[in-house]
């Protein structure tokens, strides 16, 4: 794998300046958005050249654009056919929803299959002949032991979020997919940190790849004021009211089990607080109505567990509270980075018990900085247990936000824009039944 970090394209004035064709600009400008982000800057002209790139960038800094406005300038040049491949349902309808005007635009269909979704309606979709699919690893999965659909198409390959992905644990799903997909493609690679594991899959999978970083692993969003207060389990609950009383606007509140995450949405409606909630129990209908009701602020509140750290697109949230700290330090940054987006300020208030210094000790080792600690007045003063380490943490999949399964289905192509096959096959078969990790 070539890091070539000392090559870096020069970053244009505009959207025009870097070869976005006319019908995406007309779009653009449509929606205000004319001054590119930093990894847009970079990322785009590369991406344009067909290049295999590898960006590194936290959420919220713009990257479905800086990998999407290319890859459909490319569909709308010939016949080829994406994949966009992300870990969580709620990520890839956000990317779906970002990047379908564009797609429409040019005549382009796009079409998410994701757990939750009825296969009957993901067959019916396939014969609309899609040229974009928006996909998670589970459900792909389930398709292409079923053979229900073929990647032999594919041309362009994103993977989003791919550290998050090979978190949890998505890595056979990810091989397999690769494995059919032609050798010959763009590779676009989009990742929050680069652990060990994506290192190796970019030296294996991609062509000379372009690394493009715009911010140090680890590097938490500027305009977040960071606050860390010391409570006894029994007490979060009342600090917590407390707190929402307090600051005014949409907050997020974290939680680290789907258990605790429905007992502190109970809690918070019965104290009349306007509150809902995201985690792995929910179906896929109840998670997106509880972002919907979120994003319009028919709930004021959010509980969520991990599973919308990286999931939610919301410009307006004025308080991001970890309930419960993090299992993984990586997971802290992107909580946090769910506030103070679009240049906005925002504030962020986790809550330690006095026995987790070391999960404390992990976090600012990542962010490369101390979290100022307060105290509250609703509660006594409490400290720090002396040599409390991290030891006795529960298992990091506890954190998350419970299996679900994403989708492709069967289905010919009814003959959509492009003139080659569809991602359909048609060799149908059933299911074989194995235990897979969805999502």
């Amino acid at each position: 794998m070539k890091n070539d970090n000392d090559a870096q394209p020069a970053e244009p004035s505009g959207f025009q300046e870097m070869g976005i064709s006319e019908d995406l600009l007309k779009i653009l400008n449509a929606r205000g958005i004319t001054k590119p982000t930093p990894i847009q800057h970079q990322a785009i002209p590369v991406a344009l050249q067909g290049k295999d790139l590898i960006g590194v960038a936290q959420t919220g800094t713009g990257k479905t654009f800086a990998f999407g406005l290319p890859l459909i300038q490319h569909l709308a040049a010939g016949k080829k056919r994406a994949l966009i491949v992300l870990p969580t349902r709620e990520l890839a309808y956000q990317v779906d929803d970002a990047l379908r005007p564009f797609a429409n635009a040019v005549g382009i269909k796009t079409a998410v299959f994701v757990g939750g979704s009825p296969m009957y309606l993901q067959k019916k979709a396939l014969k609309t002949n899609p040229r974009i699919l928006v996909t998670t690893p589970g459900r792909l999965n389930d398709h292409l032991d079923q053979r229900t659909v073929t990647l032999k198409e594919v041309e362009i390959l994103v993977l989003d979020e791919a550290d998050r992905m090979l978190d949890m644990g998505f890595k056979p799903q990810i091989n397999k997919i690769l494995s059919q997909i032609p050798r010959e493609r763009q590779t676009l690679l989009f990742s929050a940190t680069m652990p060990q594991g994506i290192v190796k899959l970019a030296t294996a999978e991609m062509d000379m790849p372009l690394r493009i970083e715009v911010a140090q692993e680890g590097t938490t969003a500027t305009n977040v004021e960071q606050e860390l207060i010391i409570v006894k389990q029994h007490d979060k609950l009342q600090l917590l009211i407390s707190l929402l009383k307090e600051h005014q606007g949409k907050i997020i509140v974290f939680s680290r089990t789907k258990h605790g995450t429905k007992k502190i949405t109970k809690v918070l409606n019965d104290e009349r607080f306007k509150a809902a909630e995201i985690h792995g129990n929910r179906t896929l209908g109840q998670r997106r109505a509880a972002l919907a009701g979120f994003k319009t602020g028919a709930s004021r509140v959010l509980v969520a567990t991990d599973v919308a750290s990286r999931g939610i697109d919301v410009s307006d949230i004025a308080v991001v509270i970890n309930y419960d700290l993090p299992d993984d330090a990586a997971d802290y940054v992107h909580r946090i980075g769910r506030t103070a987006r679009a240049g906005k300020e925002g504030k962020a208030i986790s809550f330690a018990t006095p026995t987790q210094a070391g999960h404390i000790r992990d976090i600012e080792r990542l962010i490369r900085t101390p979290i100022p600690r307060k105290a509250h007045a609703s509660l006594p003063t409490v400290s720090m247990e002396r040599g409390g380490g991290g030891g006795g943490r529960p298992p990091r999949r506890g954190s998350g936000g419970g299996r679900s399964s994403g989708g492709y289905s069967s289905g010919r192509s009814s003959g959509g824009s492009s003139g080659g096959r569809s991602f359909s096959s048609r060799k149908p078969k059933p299911s074989s039944g194995g235990n897979r990790r969805r999502r």
